[in-house]
């Protein structure tokens, strides 16, 4: 017997944040999932300049999906050291991420919208909790956002559709292993 509920007609708000390791590649994941579909999905990568994110070699190359990475080289692969804390340039960046993302809504050419990081980028001050939260209510009925990144603010959770927490119990980065480059960027 089919069912007559018929599903939401405006795209939803989905959140993956926590402690754990994986809230970008869940992303990544809705976003092969997505374009497979036939959804054209636009992946906005807020705080990860650079080419160290190897998964966008193979995210660019598949039909229907953009990638619109900002934000400063923060890792550096021959020390395998972070640089930690916010700089100017890094809130200009962030900046600079949210200006995409406007563009992006204007647009109207995409169903799926990612937002990589920019939970994290919020919490940091990267970006201005306002701005996004005002840039969540601009969102375009029939346009699906996904939001990442850990320490997400209790605000944006509260705009969400659904809300996933990824928790850490055990992380070999504790132990001492460092990144490794396929596995963890």
């Amino acid at each position: 017997m089919k069912s007559s509920i018929q599903p939401k007609a405006k795209g939803l708000i989905q959140i993956f944040t926590g402690s754990g390791k994986g809230k970008t590649s869940i992303a990544n994941g809705m976003a092969i999932r997505a374009a497979g579909a036939g959804l054209r999905v636009a992946f906005v990568s807020f705080d990860k300049g650079g080419d160290f994110y190897h998964e966008r070699k193979i995210l660019e190359r598949i039909d229907g999906i953009d990638l619109y990475p900002t934000g400063c080289v923060r890792f550096n692969e021959e020390t395998r050291k972070f640089r930690f804390g916010v700089e100017e340039q890094d809130v200009q960046e962030g900046s600079r991420g949210l200006q995409i993302l406007r563009d992006l809504y204007q647009q109207l050419k995409h169903d799926l919208i990612i937002l990589d990081e920019i939970n994290t980028s919020t919490n940091l001050g990267i970006l201005k909790e306002l701005e996004v939260l005002e840039l969540i209510d601009a969102k375009p009925a029939p346009i699906e956002l996904i939001l990442t990144g850990r320490d997400c603010p209790e605000s944006l959770m509260e705009k969400a559709d659904l809300v996933s927490e990824v928790c850490s119990r055990k992380h070999y980065m504790m132990l001492g292993v460092p990144a490794r480059k396929g596995l963890d960027y």
